[in-house]
Parts: C-alpha cells; structure tokens; sequence
C-alpha cells in the first residue's frame, strides 16, 4: 500500500495510536517495535478493541483486509506524518536544545495560543516516534504548530527536520548532555546546529539568543529574529527584577516595558520565557496577552516547580539534569535568601567517559557554597571525593529512609537529579 493510499485511510480515522492502551475506535494502530516489545504481538487485540486498521511488518499476523503489511512499521509512521505535515500547509516552529525545551514549548503554545488554534508536542514526546504522532495529531482547525526536537546522537535533529520541515527554527541552548552519544560538547553543538542548518537551507527564520556566543556562533550569520538579556546582542529585551524564588522580570516591547511575575523558579527561566515573549511578538500577539500566558503559565511534572508543605519549601526541579543545567540551577539557588538552604541532588546520566569527572566538578562545587544540608543520591556521586558536611547514599531509596528519619523542618530545598534516580519519591518526606 502506498502512502497516499494509507493517508486515505488517515482521513476517515484521524487517529493514531501506538499502544494497545489507548485505542480509540476507529484509529490507526501501528505496530511499532522496541527493544524490549514486538506491536505486531497487539495487532489482533487492537482491531478487538476497534482499530479500524493495523499497520504491521511481520507476515504472520497478516491475519485480514484490516491488516496493513509493510516493510517497517516506524518507517511508515514517519512518512505519513512528513506526508500529512505537507497536505496542512502550515506554518510549524521546531524547538530543541540542551536545557528548557519542553518549559520554553509549554510558555510558547501558551503565547501563541492567545491568538491562534495550536497543537504542540504532548509532554517530552520529542523523538523519531514523538515528532510523527505530534504531526499526526494536528488537523485542519491547526494555525500553527510547535514540535519539540530531543536528540542524544549525532543526526538525529536533521532526520526529525527532514519529517516536519519546520519554518522557523529555536535552540534554546547547548551543554553538556548526552555526551554518551553525542561524544563531546562539539557533537552537542553539530546535532543541534542542524536545525539552523535546515531552517537556512529551505529559507525559513531563527529565533535567536543574541546574547549567547554559542549560538550565535552555531547561527554563522544567518538571519535572525534575536532576543537578549543584557543590554548586549539585538532584538527583544528582558531584565530580571528578582527570584526568589518566583521569577519576574520585565520586557521592553516597542511601547515600553512591561513587567512579568512568573509561577517558574529559577533565573535559568528567564531566557526561556523571554524566547516565548519574542516569538509571540513576531507572530503579533498583542504584549498584554503575552504577558498575561506568561503569567498564568504554572509548570508541572517536576519542572521547575515551587511546592511548600507542611514543614518545608521545595524547589522541584528533578525531571532530568545535565552539568550545565545542574550548575545553573546550583547558581540560582544559591541566590535565594532562606536561614536554612539545602540541597539533594542525584545522578546526572549519560555523560559517558566525563561522568565521574562532571560529578566531582559538582561536588567541588557544592563543598563552597553554604548550605545548611546537602544530600546526594547515586552511584556516581558516591565515587566523588567530598568535605565532611556532604551525605551520599548509592541509591535514593536510602536517601529517602534518611529522610524520613531525619524530618527536616524549615528548609527551602533544591531538588535536581537525572529521571532514572527517581528523586520524587523523597518529597513526601519533606
């Protein structure tokens, strides 16, 4: 079956799915496998729960006319979504980089949302299989649409532009992440570079930190629609006003500035809500209303999120972590006024032959800076030399039995560590 004939099909069932738990009658369901699961073992248990059809690529389960063989069931997602992303027309922003891509989506969906129908990437799905399905859930009521890009090896960012072919393009930032797979910092900048390499080859525009050399170096000249926060560098101003811990901070719009309090901690947001102001303004979002999504916008899932119990206050920030987005959350903290400050951190994963390192950098770090209590969690750390007022604990079920047993009051605490460290689970005792 070709394509065309499969977005036929698309057309009379405009919804896809990719997991037996989420089937809705009449969609798609295509049979997608991994490295710890076949889809093709659930394609007669999703026609049973009314999938309309099932896109398979193993002959065995070709079992009726509502089975659709063919050579690689992925392959097939991709290019119907790059062939339905082509029939919308649409205008489509890719958003990628190291840190704050998924907050700075949110704060822009936010914006844009205020004048226009927009459908963005759900939560982080920003991979090979996340672009596709973002693509595949928009329709013709879709104005514009925002794709988030995550890559951890090197071509991956230039496969997922070659299947949305975004218009305009927005790096948040490079740092070190992933290097596992991207080899070193250069291989960060190449990856994500190659979404400024896309946008300029098919004559789209950049929305661009002017006040970032590396980016400005990865941009090579080409046209820009800047933001900066400094006086330094064009385009959209912003000034942080305070933090502590909710960012505000103020905008110079071309009628004057306007002042913005966020529900988001941690200075490292300021760029990410000032790249959401300037693309609101490009697109002729009135600035009261971008001020106004700005504001309202409440972060979730363990992003930059402010919690106070009963007995502490927490600055939850543990939905993954890098050393760069680590040291800059580490800076910010240690700005806020608080008579009791500490801090538990876990892991940063995937730094490959920099791992131990990366850590011992952290660990040199938090050794001069003064805090009341610090608490780390992983086996990385472990291996980490330390003064004598830092804990460490192999695994954060131990952190968390320390915990519970310690019944810390009074605190405002940072907590930050990779996903895989599971650090959320020690809040409940603080």
């Amino acid at each position: 079956m070709s394509i065309e004939e499969l977005y036929k099909l698309f057309e009379i069932n405009p919804f896809v799915s990719t997991d037996t738990r989420d089937i809705k009658k009449g969609c798609l369901f295509f049979a997608l496998k991994g490295d710890n699961f076949n889809g093709n073992n659930f394609a007669s248990q999703a026609l049973e729960q009314g999938a309309s059809f099932v896109v398979i690529d193993e002959a065995e389960y070709n079992i009726n006319d509502q089975c659709i063989l063919v050579n690689n069931v992925l392959t097939t997602l991709q290019e119907l979504a790059s062939f339905h992303r082509k029939q919308l027309g649409i205008q489509i922003l890719a958003i990628t980089g190291t840190n704050g891509k998924t907050t700075t989506k949110e704060l822009v969906t936010a914006v844009l949302s205020k004048k226009f129908s927009v459908t963005a990437t759900k939560g982080n799905l920003n991979n090979h299989i996340g672009v596709p399905l973002t693509l595949l859930s928009m329709n013709k009521s879709t104005q514009l649409g925002i794709v988030e890009m995550g890559a951890n090896h090197q071509g991956e960012i230039a496969a997922l532009c070659e299947i949305a072919t975004p218009n305009f393009g927005l790096i948040t930032n490079v740092g070190k992440a992933h290097l596992e797979g991207f080899g070193s910092f250069e291989g960060v900048k190449k990856t994500k570079g190659e979404l400024y390499r896309f946008i300029d080859l098919h004559g789209g525009n950049i929305f661009l930190n002017t006040t970032n050399n590396h980016l400005i170096e990865m941009a090579q000249g080409q046209k820009a629609i800047g933001y900066r926060t400094t006086k330094e560098g064009t385009g959209l101003e912003a000034e942080q006003i305070s933090c502590s811990p909710m960012l505000i901070f103020k905008v110079k719009f071309p009628k004057g500035w306007l002042y913005i309090k966020t529900n988001l901690v941690g200075g490292y947001n300021l760029e990410n809500a000032l790249a959401a102001a300037c693309i609101g303004q490009h697109f002729d979002v009135d600035p009261q209303n971008i001020c106004k999504a700005l504001e309202d916008y409440t972060p979730a899932n363990n992003r930059s999120q402010y919690t106070k119990t009963q007995f502490n206050e927490i600055l939850m920030d543990a939905y993954n972590a890098n050393p760069t987005s680590m040291n800059a959350a580490l800076d910010s903290f240690e700005s806020y006024e608080s008579p009791l400050k500490a801090v538990i951190l876990g892991d940063m994963f995937e730094l490959g032959d920099v791992a131990h390192e990366e850590h011992q950098k952290i660990a040199n770090k938090l050794s001069s800076m003064k805090l009341s209590l610090i608490l780390l969690a992983g086996k990385e750390f472990s291996k980490c030399q330390f003064g004598n007022n830092i804990l460490v604990f192999e695994e954060s079920s131990a952190l968390k039995a320390y915990l519970e047993n310690l019944k810390p009051k009074g605190y405002l605490i940072l907590v930050k560590g990779s996903r895989g460290i599971k650090l959320e689970q020690v809040v409940d005792c603080l």
